[in-house]
């Protein structure tokens, strides 16, 4: 197996589904091909047709955005956050282009562009409304009046009646003329915040909705009620049909006005405006009955028009935008906005094409990994804490909170899920479920009572539409001490193992469930247990922070991993079972090699627990989800880091071929080309010595470096800063710098990247490096200075005795002083200096005591070579004429052995 499936040494991250709408508005663009929506500080841009978010405006403040507005040639998006600034983006940019204060004292709370994308308007939560001329970059207008939060803003459709409409608290909706900045109209008919405008096409309607459950239809040229239509619910978005005749198949057949509304009860249907009825009512999306003051997840907060395609676009309270294609009302896309806590992912499909996600609600997710768009599954009443996926892939259950499970189906043609089966039978909630492995006849359930079930798979399964077949559980058993959070069914479908918070693991024979081991070790809380596909092992991860592996004959610990900081929620066999990978509540993903019980990569790609870890079928994708509502798919690179590694080996080969050749030519600008294009600094020092070696180097290295491009002086700069760090290459750095300063002005350096970095880390060590050189230069002239002051008269006379008539007498070579030294008694004696020991004349050290290592010596056997000295004659050191020292020119080379050394032999 290591000969054709290597061991895995890396993951990539392919793609992630993160939160990108937590509430507040939504606009589609003219095109109708981005949904923008606010998520804290940030704006996204989620492009429609791949689900992927392309764009993210986001407040360099920090600041939460609680208003925006796209215009309507789809240029400029303009944002309002919390620090009372306006923002004019070039959102395909991403760029800020203006800034300016929003001049409300308090917050923007709602902003629309009219539809020559020249005015803005902007309600603040002070009451006032204010206009913008966004090409002239003023103030045209401030209109007051207004009680409490303009939450809604909207300019007629007719542009040349110059008429804005807005809302407050005060329930009214005012008209403003901006030719007279007054409040022409106030329409009174909802006794509750209204929600919605709707103008018709010919621009004489307006239909209005409201929390008070009701619709208004109002004649705009009488500014009066043309009808009140109870709808029944709240209503927090309406859209006006336009093409009639298109929209019979719901319940439209006459030439009058229809309208959608969206609200409370989470599902979209049609009025007629003139009988105050409603003529459609979608099916697909069962009605809510919530009680006043009780918000379902499943109620619709935005209803958004996009009629160039003749679709639909709700948003519901828990972040979910719904594409729907009239007239059929069904549902094109959807896509989540936000997760909550990703609890368990598993890989869904024959291609691994869908991925099912369990969050922290009653509901599943089913991803189209293409797409991103979202199928919500509902039937479980409680938060969904664990699926599992039958071997085909078609087929998965999940367990929940509210003591049940369920058995889901997919259709692999279209994608769409429904539920088959369920069945009920703990006493409390259930925390694990597990699939057989070879064919789908049976479920296993471990629960927080304690207990184990095993329930048989009918062959006849409820279809699409139906009510779910019952299961019932075949055997149950007492298995633990404590909760069960993990059970799994062995490859052959003839074992079950058991992990619990009671520290234990247990090995179970199906199907009669009869205890086969228990394997104890573990000194906390088991999370999570797994059979190896290809051997007799069973894998566990603990809340102690360890994984452990088990040999199934002995119940044996056959080895330990450890490496994580915190709790390790979940693993997977990959590689045939010779690699684990483990998360953990510390946020990181582990790959480890069984064999060397190495860890070989550590993955950081969360920033919670990661609950969620699955593995494909086809052992080349990982999918991982976390508490920080964040699915990451990660691809295997193994191979193609391995082919990259061989061919930049190989290029990297052929480089220093061609750089030895070029040396050898003396072309050294390509050469140092080359050397840095291997971003190997050690290379490039060779290049640079090579050059300092010829006869011309300093010219030669000015020439060869001022020829390089500026990328390629960045990098020399940054390797300069690791060579000066070591005093052998810190001459070569500086030979570089020198070139550098002298012939690139400050103003180009500082340009590079990492210009001041760089130069920081220089000044230091080049300080050391002078200190150094100060000191070697002042132990240098204090060398000299005792050398100048050696009075040297001669050379060294060369003795020879024969061996018969040796001399047992001292005797000794010495150099003899001119200036006679008088003693006290007149008597003229010879100074005689001479140095204990040999000094090596390579040595550049500095003698450090020079009493230790020159000895003066004094010999009354030898006189003076010139003769005596007149007895009146006084001789002082410290009064020698310095014209009669000799230089160091001067001594005579066959006896003065060394530069600086003085040797005195004594027999």
């Amino acid at each position: 197996a290591g000969s054709t499936l290597p061991f895995k040494s890396n993951y990539a991250v392919s793609s992630k589904i993160e939160p990108f709408y937590k509430g507040g508005k939504v606009q589609i663009s003219q095109d109708e091909q981005y949904i923008f929506c606010t998520c804290g500080p940030r704006v996204n841009v989620l492009q429609i047709d791949t689900g992927k978010i392309i764009h993210s405006i986001e407040q360099d403040d920090q600041e939460d955005i609680t208003s925006f507005c796209l215009s309507h040639d789809d240029q400029m998006l303009v944002t309002a956050s919390r620090a009372l600034l306006l923002k004019q983006w070039d959102w395909k940019q991403e760029n800020c282009t203006r800034s300016w204060k929003a001049i409300h004292n308090v917050p923007v709370a709602s902003m629309t562009f009219d539809c020559t994308s020249t005015l803005l308007a902007t309600g603040g939560c002070d009451g006032t409304i204010k206009l913008w001329d966004v090409l002239k970059q003023y103030c045209t207008h401030n209109l007051k009046g207004s009680s409490g939060v303009v939450h809604l803003v909207e300019f007629h459709p007719d542009i040349s009646r110059l008429q804005l409409f807005s809302s407050s608290m005060h329930c009214g909706i005012r008209i403003w003329d901006l030719r007279t900045s007054k409040c022409v109209c106030v329409l009174e008919s909802h006794y509750s915040a209204v929600t919605s405008l709707a103008f018709s096409p010919d621009g004489q309607t307006l239909v209005s909705s409201g929390r008070d459950k009701i619709c208004t239809v109002w004649d705009l040229k009488e500014k009066k009620v043309k009808r009140t239509v109870p709808v029944y619910e709240a209503v927090e978005g309406v859209v006006i049909l336009t093409e009639k005749s298109h929209y019979s198949q719901m319940g439209v057949k006459s030439n009058d006005l229809y309208f959608v509304t969206a609200g409370s009860k989470g599902v979209l249907r049609v009025w007629e405006s003139s009988s105050a009825r409603c003529v459609f009512t979608q099916t697909d999306a069962p009605a809510l009955s919530t009680d006043e003051g009780d918000v379902d997840p499943r109620c619709l907060v935005h209803c958004l028009p996009m009629l160039q395609s003749d679709r639909l676009v709700t948003v519901t309270a828990e972040h979910n935008i719904l594409i729907y294609q009239l007239p059929s009302v069904t549902v094109q896309q959807q896509f989540v906005g936000y997760n909550d806590d990703i609890l368990d992912t598993k890989f869904l499909g024959k291609d691994n094409t869908h991925i099912v996600v369990a969050t922290n609600s009653s509901q599943l997710k089913v991803f189209e990994l293409a797409t991103n768009s979202c199928q919500i599954l509902y039937g479980h009443t409680d938060t969904i804490l664990s699926i599992d996926v039958f071997r085909k892939g078609s087929m998965f259950a999940s367990c929940a909170k509210d003591k049940s499970i369920r058995l889901w189906s997919m259709d692999l043609e279209s994608g769409r899920v429904h539920c088959v089966a369920q069945g009920s039978g703990h006493s409390n909630a259930v925390g694990s479920i597990a699939c057989s492995r070879l064919k789908n006849i049976l479920l296993v359930s471990g629960s927080q009572d304690c207990t184990v079930k095993v329930w048989d798979v009918s062959e006849t399964l409820s279809d699409a539409g139906c009510e779910p077949a019952v299961m019932t559980a075949r055997h149950t058993e007492k298995a633990h001490d404590k909760d069960v959070n993990s059970v799994a069914i062995s490859p052959n479908d003839k074992l079950v193992v058991s992990g619990s918070q009671d520290r234990t693991a247990k090995l179970w024979s199906l199907p009669d469930m009869s205890l086969l081991g228990v394997f104890r070790g573990h000194s906390r809380g088991v999370w999570c247990v797994q059979f190896s596909p290809v051997d007799q092992v069973v894998a566990t991860a603990s809340a102690d922070g360890s994984i452990k592996l088990w040999g199934i004959h002995d119940f044996s610990c056959l080895k330990t991993f450890e490496g994580h900081d915190a709790s390790v929620l979940k693993i997977i066999f990959v590689s045939r079972g010779t690699q684990v990978v483990s998360a953990g509540s510390d946020g990181l993903v582990k790959l480890w090699t069984i064999k060397t019980n190495e860890c070989v990569k550590t993955f950081d790609a969360h920033q919670d627990k990661v609950w969620a870890l699955h593995g494909s079928g086809r052992d080349d994708l990982m999918v991982t989800g976390s508490a920080d509502s964040t699915i990451t798919i990660w691809k295997d690179v193994t191979e193609v880091e391995l082919e990259e590694e061989q061919a930049k080996q190989e290029d990297q080969v052929l480089k220093q071929q061609e750089l030895a050749n070029l040396l050898h030519e003396k072309k050294y600008v390509k050469a140092l080309g080359i050397a840095i294009s291997l971003d190997q600094p050690h290379t490039v020092l060779k290049v640079i010595k090579e050059i300092r070696q010829q006869d011309s180097g300093i010219p030669q290295l000015e020439k060869t470096l001022l020829k390089l491009r500026q990328d390629q002086k960045e990098s020399v700069l940054r390797y300069c800063v690791v060579w000066n760090t070591n005093s052998r290459s810190c001459l070569d750095a500086q030979a570089v710098l020198q070139v550098l300063l002298t012939h690139v002005s400050p103003e180009e350096i500082l340009q590079y990247q990492g210009a001041r970095t760089h130069l920081e880390g220089l000044i230091p060590y080049t300080e050391r490096h002078m200190q150094r050189i100060g000191r070697l230069l002042q132990s240098s002239m204090f060398l000299d200075y005792i050398w100048q002051k050696m009075r040297i008269t001669g050379g060294i006379e060369s003795l020879s005795l024969d061996d018969d008539e040796m001399d047992t007498s001292a005797q000794d070579i010495f150099i003899i002083d001119k200036q006679p030294m008088k003693t006290g008694n007149g008597q003229t004696n010879e100074r005689r200096e001479a140095e204990e020991g040999d000094v090596d004349a390579s040595d550049n050290s500095v003698v450090e005591n020079i009493d230790e290592s020159v000895t003066a010596c004094k010999s009354p056997n030898v006189g003076n070579k010139n003769g005596g000295q007149n007895e009146g004659e006084e001789s002082s050191e410290d009064s020698e004429d310095e014209d009669d020292i000799m230089e160091i020119s001067s001594f005579p080379t066959k006896s003065a052995g060394p530069v600086c050394c003085i040797t005195a032999s004594i027999r």
